[in-house]
């Protein structure tokens, strides 16, 4: 995939004013696993196609629990989305231990994405502690605490400025509920961050998005077994012909009173018959937008999962 000298490295611009390693990295989110989510002003929902790199095999987790309320859905590399799920996890846990209140959603998407300035924050942060009137030993234990999280915050847009590092490959949709309410946000692996009321991420997600755009209107005042069986319809339409079973999708779902918690495989398929996702078949023009999809000459989306598809996708 070598297109010319400004592609050897993360921190060269092109001519043409592009970061050719950050663009590779946004294409390797379009080789994973689809992943979805959706919310409306209580709950929000995340879902995800489960693939295995053979029938021998287990897939790969795609849905993570970062506090009682985030979660998070990954399309593209799984160990770069293992160690950012950490990553938030680990702030939500020191956040709530020094403000004893849940961390709030938004700050904790751009502590992800946007990461300037680490360097000389945890300077002064070290300073400040050092002329605190506290024992050496809390002073170290603070320290200790502020420049991990200082350290720990150079994380997705750092690496797109330096040439000993690498974009993360993943794109993740973080969901979660705080005091403003539902909230579901996409950090892409430029560094950049989104707010969405719906979206979908991953290979094939294109037919899920046109599924969404039609119906998103409805979210805000939906139920949660709407909300379900609205992703479960999404999903189904990345697959693109394949039976849908629980077997090849997790769902996880949070909300006003409920924390993150995963779906069991046999609710997911009580949902699946419930709903009648296997049955129906879908509208003429949904049904002519996946042969749209495969008549178009490279499609990246398009394209079979083991045509040109990266390791990554599993």
């Amino acid at each position: 995939m070598f297109r010319n000298q400004y592609d050897t490295d993360v921190t060269t611009w092109s001519p043409a004013g592009r970061l050719f390693q950050v663009e590779y990295a946004m294409e390797a989110v379009k080789q994973g696993s689809a992943a979805i989510g959706l919310r409306s002003k209580t709950h929000v929902v995340l879902a995800s196609v489960n693939k295995a790199s053979s029938e021998l095999s287990s897939h790969q987790k795609k849905i993570f629990k970062v506090d009682d309320h985030i979660g998070v859905a990954i399309a593209g590399l799984t160990a770069d989305g293992r160690v950012l799920s950490r990553y938030m996890r680990n702030e939500c846990i020191n956040y709530s231990y020094t403000y004893e209140s849940p961390l709030p959603v938004g700050r904790l998407v751009v502590q992800l994405a946007d990461k300037a300035q680490n360097g000389n924050l945890a300077k002064y942060s070290t300073a400040f502690f050092e002329n605190l009137m506290i024992s050496s030993i809390h002073r170290s234990f603070y320290m200790l605490m502020a420049e991990a999280s200082f350290v720990l915050s150079a994380k997705m847009q750092v690496c797109t400025q330096r040439s000993w590092k690498r974009p993360y490959g993943v794109g993740l949709l973080v969901g979660g509920l705080d005091e403003s309410g539902a909230h579901l946000y996409y950090n892409c692996p430029s560094g950049n961050y989104f707010e969405y009321q719906a979206f979908a991420i991953g290979s094939r997600s294109q037919a899920a998005k046109t599924y969404l755009e039609r119906k998103f209107e409805s979210f805000m005042d939906s139920s949660r077994e709407d909300l379900i069986k609205n992703a479960l319809f999404a999903l189904r339409e990345t697959l693109q012909g394949e039976k849908m079973t629980s077997s090849i999708c997790t769902i996880s779902i949070l909300g006003a009173g409920e924390a993150f918690h995963v779906l069991d495989q046999e609710t997911v398929q009580r949902l699946i018959n419930e709903f009648e996702v296997v049955g129906e078949e879908p509208p003429a023009d949904e049904a002519a937008a996946p042969d749209a999809e495969a008549a178009a000459p490279g499609a990246a989306e398009g394209a079979a999962p083991d045509q040109g598809a990266a390791p990554m996708d599993i």
